[in-house]
């Protein structure tokens, strides 16, 4: 059966196009977005949703969602959606966050015009039949020092449009690398050097806890008398009150806004200032934005229903088409390792470590860790997903750690997870062949090679005589087939295991059958998703 997309929000007949021409069903409702209750009615029918800014994902909504597998955002502001409770709900929450990069960088740049020759101001004097144009001084760009905070993609773009006007760059940003720097011929300060020397500052963060009121009073006092503020990334990040207080005081010259602390922005400190020029968030708004955003969550969408590929999500590991096609068997491995140490453990886990070794090592490892934290919490919760379970994981205090080495041993590469407990450490590895069928290659230090069967049967014992014969007479009696046996040991005459493919689940009576005979210290029943 097709995939089933919801569109509650406008989007254009071309994004929806695109869903119908990869095989999706689509149904296009542009005004169910602002219909709250007509929402919630008819939301749990469909695998997908795609929407822009009016359609509100709430908690409620991701509890009648029953079928939600992806959010898609066209924009990169996602504000609109409960990330937290669509991460628990295992509802993958993807954004945009390319298709209006150049547009927001424009508006910037046009921000920056506007405030350093008055023209909104300009323009209503002359409007209303006035020549004011000694009023009127402005200050040139070229030559004047540029703070960008945040240089990253939006704030790159600004970077170069700003050395192509002939200023000196300078830019705040912790993630950004000497070397980058350097190609982007800026020069890379911190904060409160670029407070110091910057005649205009520009915002392209995201608002996080860190960025909240970077432009806090106490910064916007640091700053160079006479400076211009720029704001088209986000509300909250500047202190609004105390930007006007400082204008009206006539150490910062301008502020040109976008965006605001609260929106729709009715009042606000701001308005009504000299030189402060303000827009209703318009960043993102030219008709080539919103064609590419809407055709960029077309896409990613559907390749997300349809290959599994994850693109631009803000609650899980991207993976490409590629890389699904590549890794298909591995996040299988990954999961069906997690799943046998979530079944074989009864106690809290304090911990999880994974090894990759080999080719694996060079994988999207933050993918196959969700497929091995999945596959351990499935057990408690079958509801889990790649998505839900890093949540859950970190919800319950539990420490994910990997290690990723080069080829060691005689495998191409492997996986080997360890689950830590107060009472124990409990392992298993396992490889992919060249079939393509994962396989359990170790169990508690002990070497084995298992094929992976939904219906699976794990005991421990000493090795001694008579083990194959009680397994294979106790399951012959009850008239479970096996299709696959294998069985390893530490040493002559130690602890040796045995496990079992069977081709029907193991119920309790053969388990106390084997206990029975006294040869067995532990006997237990696997179940596996194997499709």
């Amino acid at each position: 059966m097709a995939p089933k997309v919801l569109i509650s929000d406008e989007l254009s007949d071309a994004a929806v196009q695109i869903f119908r021409d990869r095989g999706i069903d689509v149904d296009f409702q542009p005004k169910l977005g602002k219909d709250k209750e007509k929402l919630l009615e008819i939301i749990g029918n469909y695998d997908g949703l795609a929407i822009r800014s009016a359609t509100k994902v709430t908690e409620k909504v991701l509890e009648a969602a029953t079928n939600l597998k992806v959010v898609g955002r066209a924009g990169i502001g996602v504000d609109n959606v409960d990330k937290e409770a669509a991460s628990k709900k295992g509802v993958i929450v993807m954004n945009t966050p390319f298709g209006n990069m150049i547009t927001t960088a424009e508006h910037a740049i046009a921000m920056m015009f506007a405030v350093a020759r008055q023209i909104p101001e300009a323009s209503a004097s002359t409007h209303a039949g006035k020549w004011e144009k000694s009023k009127f001084m402005g200050v040139e760009l070229t030559g004047k020092t540029l703070g960008v905070i945040g240089a990253g993609n939006i704030g790159g773009i600004v970077c170069d449009r700003a050395r192509g006007l002939h200023m000196k760059v300078i830019a705040y940003d912790p993630y950004l690398s000497d070397e980058k720097a350097s190609k982007m011929h800026v020069e890379k300060v911190e904060l409160d050097e670029l407070l110091r020397r910057a005649d205009f500052i520009t915002l392209h963060v995201p608002l996080t806890d860190a960025t909240r009121n970077i432009l806090s009073r106490e910064n916007l006092e640091k700053t160079k008398p006479g400076v211009r503020i720029i704001n088209c990334a986000r509300g909250g990040l500047v202190d609004e009150q105390a930007l006007a207080d400082l204008l009206k005081s006539g150490h910062v010259a301008g502020a040109a806004f976008d965006v605001f602390a609260e929106e729709p922005a009715t009042e606000n400190p701001l308005f009504g200032l000299p030189n402060v020029v303000c827009t209703p968030h318009l960043g993102a708004s030219t008709t080539e934005a919103q064609e590419n955003v809407a055709l960029q969550v077309a896409e990613q969408m559907s390749d997300y229903l349809l290959t599994g590929a994850v693109t631009n999500a803000l609650n899980m590991p991207s993976v490409t088409a590629e890389e699904a096609k590549v890794m298909g068997p591995w996040v299988k491995l990954a999961g069906h390792l997690g799943s046998f140490i979530g079944q074989m453990t009864d106690e809290p886990i304090k911990a999880i470590n994974i090894l990759y070794d080999g080719v694996v090592a060079e994988m999207n490892l933050a993918a196959l860790n969700s497929a091995v934290v999945a596959g351990i919490m499935k057990r408690a919760n079958p509801d889990v997903n790649m998505v839900s379970a890093p949540v859950i994981a970190k919800e319950r205090g539990i420490k994910i750690s990997t290690t990723n080495q080069d080829k060691s041993g005689a495998f191409d590469g492997y996986i080997k997870v360890t689950v830590v407990t107060e009472k124990r450490e409990r392992s298993i590895a396992g490889t992919v062949f060249s079939d393509g069928k994962p396989r359990f290659i170790q169990i508690k230090g002990i070497n084995i090679d298992a094929e992976v069967g939904a219906h699976m049967l794990y005991t421990t014992n000493e090795d001694v005589p008579g083990i194959i014969g009680a397994l294979g007479m106790t399951m012959g009696k009850a008239g479970v087939n096996i299709a696959n046996f294998t069985l390893g040991r530490a040493a002559a005459g130690g602890e040796a295991i045995a496990i079992l493919y069977v081709d029907e689940a193991v119920n309790e009576a053969v388990c106390k059958a084997l206990k029975d005979t006294g040869l067995f210290q532990q006997v237990k029943p696997l179940e596996f998703d194997v499709n």
